[in-house]
């Protein structure tokens, strides 16, 4: 385990939302077409000699609010080799959603998710909350969390790509994040075995049953696949290793591909990264894997974290860019 420290919605707040993702078959070129294994290997290769160790995971900023160019090259590095960049500012404690929200507009995130339960700005405020409905749902508890993207229950035209968590205040004891890449999850299982992600990739291998929309209303089920391709073509992921309010397609290749990605992410791979995050640190990521340990509040440190989803991805994030490919 490691822990890293550093130093009502408001009238004419519009929340857009995206065109649906227009069904496609990947290009020749794509690294994901299962038929061209000679564009997988050279983005494959690529990938996973680009990819950080925890450490490098952690690039040291100023105020996040306002990165200098250099900070901003920093970060957009990582992210465009791990999906993700754990950033370590110097606003301490300072209780500011104008720091996920500047820096996610610097990324290239502007089309917020509002979801429910989420604060009056359509930004969500983690903390331990026994008021109301937030009981029932743990991320605002202090058990511990699963694997799982976010948003894994939205509906196609509301798919989360992009996420940002911003620390105000650790927890006193426990709370820390694991985070997997789901493009290097994708190369392990299909290295193992190509069927094992064709069969994750089909439209309908998990189900998340009725429950409730965003502003609090019915939703019906939500059917999709674990693994997708976005309008630009990039890979994106839904998962939750829940095992209540989900179901799978009852037949022996889901199960087996369910299986066996279940078994790489409880496994100890030199790919997931562990660390907490501490005041003035934060997450930009695009949408990757992550769990969370249980954790305990201590009288005068009670865990804060503000959570901001995106249906955008990371701006010059994609296959193509990591490769120097125009688009």
């Amino acid at each position: 385990m490691m822990s890293i420290k550093a130093a009502g919605r408001p009238g004419g707040y519009i929340i857009l939302a995206p065109e649906p993702d227009t069904p496609m078959t990947p290009a020749a070129a794509s690294p994901f077409d299962l038929d061209n294994d000679t564009a997988y290997r050279r983005w494959r290769e690529v990938k996973l000699a680009r990819a950080p160790a925890t450490a490098d995971l952690v690039v040291e900023v100023g105020d996040p609010r306002n990165l200098s160019d250099a900070e901003f090259g920093a970060l957009h590095d990582c992210l465009l080799r791990a999906n993700m960049v754990i950033y370590a500012g110097a606003t301490g404690e300072e209780a500011d959603k104008g720091i996920p929200r500047r820096l996610g507009r610097r990324c290239g995130l502007e089309r917020l998710d509002d979801n429910y339960l989420s604060d009056e700005d359509g930004i969500t405020s983690l903390t331990v909350n026994p008021q109301g409905e937030h009981p029932r749902y743990i991320p605002y508890t202090d058990r511990p969390i699963r694997w799982h993207t976010d948003g894994y229950y939205n509906p196609p035209e509301r798919r989360i790509r992009g996420l940002l968590l911003h620390c105000v205040q650790s927890a006193g004891e426990g709370g820390e994040n694991g985070l997997f890449d789901p493009e290097i999850l994708y190369i392990l299982l299909r290295d193992e075995a190509p069927e094992l992600v064709q069969t994750l990739m089909e439209p309908d291998v998990m189900t998340i049953p009725p429950g409730t929309d965003y502003e609090g209303g019915a939703r019906g089920a939500v059917t999709g696949p674990v693994f997708w391709l976005d309008a630009e073509g990039n890979l994106q992921m839904r998962y939750t290793a829940r095992k209540r309010n989900i179901e799978w397609r009852p037949d022996g290749a889901v199960q087996a591909a369910v299986a066996r990605l279940e078994q790489l992410l409880d496994s100890d791979l030199p790919y997931l990264h562990r660390l907490r995050l501490e005041p003035g640190m934060g997450l930009v990521a695009n949408n990757v894997l992550h769990d969370r340990t249980g954790f305990r509040d201590l009288p005068g440190q009670k865990r804060l974290l503000y959570r901001a989803r995106y249906v955008d991805r990371v701006a010059g994030t994609g296959w193509r860019d990591l490769l120097g490919v125009s688009h």
